[in-house]
């Protein structure tokens, strides 16, 4: 199994919820990964009625999930029975174009720092044309988990 399939498999989220549909590289610095927008996605139904457009907390979440989580996962060096739990500490994130239902959306994250468990990085999101829709600074915590 490779480390992305291991990371994918280990991720604390499931559907609904889980924005990851691939990762596409990761090293110590970097992380880079998408995630394609279902038709049928729960917040879509009611962020506009005849309407749809992607609300700018999910958007942060996609961010977080590819470009937050695996990348600590990936620091963590964790093992095929660990259990993670993520917290999420901060974001500054600016939203710059609108996200439809089945936009295929890459997130790529640099890294500034990982120390006492904490990452922090520049995170931005675009759609597969190369239009940026989201950037930003995101921050968070991986922590093993003992269930």
């Amino acid at each position: 199994m490779s480390s992305y399939e291991n990371i994918l498999r280990l991720l604390p989220y499931e559907r609904p919820f889980l924005f990851v549909d691939e990762i596409l590289s990761i090293t110590e610095e970097s992380a880079t990964g998408s995630y394609t927008i279902r038709k049928d996605e729960f917040f879509l139904e009611g962020h506009f009625p005849g309407n749809p457009v992607v609300p700018g907390v999910i958007l942060t979440e996609i961010m977080c999930q590819i470009g937050l989580v695996t990348l600590a996962m990936h620091l963590m060096e964790l093992d095929e029975d660990s259990k993670v739990l993520p917290a999420f500490t901060s974001a500054n994130v600016d939203f710059l174009a609108k996200v439809l239902p089945e936009d295929k959306l890459i997130v790529e994250s640099k890294k500034v720092y990982f120390r006492f468990g904490k990452l922090k990085c520049i995170v931005s999101c675009k759609k597969e044309d190369g239009t940026v829709v989201a950037k930003g600074e995101l921050a968070g915590m991986v922590v093993k988990s003992e269930r």
